[in-house]
């Protein structure tokens, strides 16, 4: 029987890397994707089918289906959106070309890649597409406007998708982490370095705590779980007969769900400034 299909983006390290070796391990094809070259080669040499696709560079998506297409002759199960990357930042501060530059790739290469993808399933009458969201696509956080207001748009988008797609085989599915052990906090620095001119905000001495925590390694998070917490999950999202819409992932998750249903807006706000 044809091994299972599986496209996943943002597989250099941390959540796409593990979900590519733990399906891989359960006997799926994994296309595993890096932005760089460089970490594409390191993949392929540990036996994984590995090319370039960047969310913010609309050629490499285009030649990456176009892999996949040659590599598989037109089918894939499954697709993993993962990569994405976070700019810290009070809101007042952000400029446009920082909300410019996150939302091409934490939503719009999403977007792109997806609905390259939707005609070959749609061809082959079935297929899973899982968003990787956040415990932030539920509720804001001080400090991460720009990093939530992607997710908060990706979990729309993928709501309608999931009640457009009603009965044509096609799931479209929410991962949603909490605090996750990856890079992304050192990956944001160059982030935050480009666009935030801290020293000359009006929240400049509030900046100091930010500070602290994006450049000082203080261990893990509180709740913090391994990428493999959300490749169980994924695993259940691709393999079970009835998969769910949303996943929640880490205790936060949990908390700020029941919060979302149980306590009114201003309650939530309360909760969460003091958290």
């Amino acid at each position: 029987m044809e091994s299972r299909s599986v496209l996943i983006t943002g597989c250099s390290s941390g959540i796409g890397l593990d979900a590519a070796r733990g399906l891989k391990a359960r006997g799926w094809r994994v296309f595993a994707t890096c932005r760089q070259e460089a970490d594409c080669e390191r993949l392929r040499a540990e036996g994984l089918e590995s090319f370039r696709l960047d969310y913010a560079d609309e050629a490499s998506i285009e030649a990456a289906v176009a892999e996949v297409v040659a590599r598989t002759g037109g089918r894939l199960d499954a697709l993993f959106n993962n990569g994405a990357f976070a700019c810290p930042g009070a809101v007042e501060d952000l400029p446009r070309g920082a909300l410019r530059e996150i939302f091409e790739v934490n939503l719009f290469g999403y977007h792109d890649l997806t609905r390259r993808i939707i005609p070959l399933m749609r061809a082959q009458g079935r297929g899973r597409v899982v968003n990787c969201s956040s415990v932030l696509g539920l509720v804001g956080a001080k400090w991460r406007g720009a990093y939530v207001a992607t997710k908060f748009a990706m979990e729309g988008l993928t709501d309608v998708l999931r009640l457009e797609m009603r009965g044509t085989g096609l799931d479209f599915i929410l991962i949603e982490p909490g605090p996750i052990g990856t890079m992304i906090r050192q990956n944001s620095i160059p982030h935050f370095e480009k666009w935030i001119d801290w020293k000359n905000s009006a929240r400049a001495d509030e900046y100091q705590t930010l500070l602290g925590r994006l450049y000082e390694s203080r261990g893990p998070d509180r709740f913090q779980l391994g990428p493999e917490a959300v490749t169980v999950k994924l695993i259940h999202a691709l393999e079970s007969p009835r998969p769910r819409a949303r996943y929640y992932v880490t205790t936060p998750t949990y908390i700020v769900g029941w919060l979302k249903r149980l306590l009114p807006t201003r309650a939530q706000d309360w909760f969460l400034t003091k958290g």
